[in-house]
């Protein structure tokens, strides 16, 4: 099961303090103060990775904290710095600071984004020696690392998004246009999280891109917009598509107003998604026959597959 929303508490390390120190060495005449400086204390990355279900580390997990900085040493020596903290979250991912709405998106793989900075090392009493304070004790504490108190929301990243009610057959059609393997069956809500597979595209992109992803959305029923069903935890994976592949099934007894319920729900949840392109495919006519309503199995005829890759190819590059 993917988990694709989760809260979390993320604090980079504070600073060490600086030391108060003295040189005092046998056979040196003169000693003097040599307190070194704190060490910085580590930042918190967040990374964006390939791996959808990456979110689910912070299904139970929910603060996670930077190293410290090391405290000064003496002989001037400064402490150790904290170790930087990488969080690894799906690309497609947007963060938002709670408290500062300020807001992150992450689109690009292995391309870490600092979220938390460092608490910076104190002073020793090295640095505040003088003519008229030889002998200073003073120092400073270190810094305290920035906390953030962050609201993660994965939104796929994929080309197509195949949209339409429960059991349309949209991940039947994935299975044959992509390599993917999704489970299928004859009954409602089968698919209960999104679904990618990659599809090769007969012609490169001007970003060099060799292939179409494309999501398997799971169905949407009326109402959805409002929280029914899987309501709007799957409505929001929509809004990233280019293009939406709108799948209603032959065996409806009103194609059109299959059609109006997903389409209402979109406006309903946002007016922007009806907007994108739109691919609209009568599924599952292979079941339908003028003896008998139902045959024993689908077959997908390889050149309407052929059109049906290059149409969508068409609209998503």
């Amino acid at each position: 099961m993917i988990v694709d929303e989760a809260v979390i508490t993320v604090k980079a390390g504070d600073g060490g303090d600086g030391a108060v120190s003295f040189r005092r060495e046998k056979y040196v005449q003169k000693g003097g103060p040599d307190g070194g400086n704190g060490g910085d204390g580590g930042e918190v990355y967040i990374e964006g990775v390939a791996d959808l279900s990456a979110l689910k580390r912070f299904r139970y997990q929910k603060e996670f904290e930077a190293e410290n900085g090391g405290r000064g040493m003496p002989k001037k020596m400064s402490g150790k710095n904290g170790k930087d903290l990488v969080l690894k979250v799906p690309v497609g991912t947007v963060i938002v600071d709670k408290r500062s709405n300020e807001r992150w998106d992450i689109s690009k793989i292995g391309e870490p984004l600092l979220i938390a900075i460092q608490g910076k090392g104190g002073r020793g009493n090295w640095h505040f020696r003088s003519p008229s304070n030889t002998t200073p004790k003073q120092f400073e504490r270190g810094g305290w690392g920035q906390k953030r108190i962050l609201e993660l929301e994965l939104q796929l990243i994929a080309d197509v998004g195949f949209i339409g009610l429960p059991n349309a057959g949209k991940s039947s059609l994935l299975n044959e246009l992509t390599r993917a393997s999704v489970r299928v069956a004859d009954y409602p809500f089968t698919t209960l999280e999104p679904n990618l597979g990659a599809m090769p595209s007969f012609a490169k992109a001007s970003d060099g891109k060799s292939h179409l992803i494309l999501a398997d959305i799971p169905g949407l029923i009326e109402g959805a917009s409002g929280g029914k069903g899987l309501g709007i935890k799957f409505l929001r994976h929509i809004r990233r598509t280019k293009v939406l592949v709108h799948c209603i099934s032959a065996e409806s007894n009103d194609v059109a107003r299959d059609y109006q319920i997903v389409r209402q729900e979109l406006k309903q949840f946002d007016p922007e998604l009806l907007k994108k392109k739109e691919l609209v495919v009568l599924t599952k006519v292979d079941l339908v026959n003028k003896k008998t309503k139902y045959l024993p199995c689908s077959i997908y005829r390889s050149d309407l597959l052929t059109r049906l890759k290059l149409e969508v190819e068409r609209l998503a590059l």
